[in-house]
């Protein structure tokens, strides 16, 4: 579980060095937070370089009793793999190196250009000393990459139905409005914050933030909590909070909903704290030649037609995009969190087999 490696990197790491991967194992550190494990690989020295990312790391399994078979045992049943991180997202690394494996068998061991693995066990975490870090690290020492494919479980429903070109930013707001306690018998001598931070909510929350763009679906801003924590049914409180997160398109920055946020606020007036913190913002790779390539390897191995689609959480393509052309095509994403997280073998099978497609069309000058 997240950031515990649990040895996962080193079977990784053997496999890739097999196959001719010089191999870099990555640590990083940083005061207050645990230290991460990560793995930057790459087969050949020449341009260009096709990455494929990932994390090894995984949510906790919940309550362990409750799954069919230990969450860490990957279990085979029925033609289905059950355990936590079966979907999200260990068996779309396993199928990078099996691509890979067979995409150099096929060429002799020899083509134009590198493929890499950039492997982070932090993204289920806090994502600080994970692929954030790997990036600066490469950077560094002039490590560049032309573009790459995130294995994140992408499809909806079936294997083929959705690639990722791009994630809404997130937003997490803490709200705090500050008046003076006192008797609810005497309301004249104290100053009840709870009338103001309900307008404040409604002034946030009330009104749409817009209505979507051509990739991305409206922003939305969520209520998370709202707490008090007064005990009492006589004592107006002296503070209360409310929680709320923002997962926006690219219409917005954390900046502009920043300043947007304190004209609401300040609309209302009174003594308040906003605690603004963003962990990504939104991001399109722009459909085009990475994005065709992709959808003709989708095709030719599911016969559907992926849409190109941003919808979903944030994850360690917010960082990556900053470096090169950046997409996300997985497993199928229904079970991935949950009680018996569970995939398909012939899934797995058949992503491999996108995965080698995407790789011939890359390497025959197709990107």
């Amino acid at each position: 579980m997240t950031p515990a490696d649990a040895g996962a990197l080193d079977v990784l790491q053997s496999a890739a060095e097999g196959l001719g991967f010089a191999c870099h194992r990555l640590t990083f550190s940083e005061a207050g937070t645990d230290d991460v494990d990560n793995l930057y690989a790459r087969l050949g020295t020449g341009a260009p370089n096709f990455c494929f990312a990932g994390h090894t790391d995984v949510v906790p399994p919940g309550d362990a009793g409750s799954w069919r078979s230990d969450p860490f045992g990957a279990v085979v049943a029925d033609g289905v793999l059950y355990g936590r991180g079966a979907v999200d997202m260990k068996s779309a690394i396993a199928a990078f190196v099996e691509a890979v494996a067979r995409f150099r068998e096929r060429r002799g061991g020899s083509f134009d250009g590198s493929i890499s693995l950039l492997i982070t066990g932090d993204e289920e975490g806090k994502a600080i000393n994970g692929t954030k870090k790997v990036l600066e690290w490469m950077a560094g020492r002039g490590e560049t990459i032309d573009v790459c494919l995130v294995g994140e479980p992408s499809n909806p429903l079936a294997l083929g139905d959705m690639i990722k070109i791009g994630r809404r930013g997130s937003l997490t707001g803490k709200l705090v409005v500050t008046g003076v306690q006192g008797h609810t018998a005497y309301p004249d001598l104290a100053d009840n914050p709870l009338p103001r931070l309900i307008g404040m909510l409604s002034a946030i929350a009330g009104t749409p933030l817009d209505e979507g763009t051509a990739h991305f679906q409206p922003s939305n801003l969520q209520l998370t909590t709202i707490d008090v924590g007064n005990p009492a049914p006589n004592v107006i409180p002296e503070r209360a909070s409310a929680g709320f997160n923002i997962r926006f398109n690219d219409l917005h920055t954390g900046d502009s909903l920043t300043s947007w946020l304190h004209e609401q606020l300040d609309g209302v007036g009174g003594d308040y704290d906003l605690d603004i913190h963003v962990s990504g913002e939104a991001f399109l790779t722009p459909p085009g030649e990475f994005s065709e390539l992709l959808v003709r390897a989708v095709r030719e191995v599911t016969g559907r037609e992926p849409e190109l689609g941003t919808t979903g959480g944030t994850s360690d393509a917010r960082f990556i995009k900053d470096y090169c052309p950046v997409a996300e095509f997985g497993l199928i994403g229904q079970t991935m969190h949950k009680v018996d997280e569970r995939i398909a073998v012939s899934d797995v099978r058949a992503l491999v087999n996108i995965y080698e497609a995407v790789l011939d069309g890359y390497f025959a000058g197709g990107a």
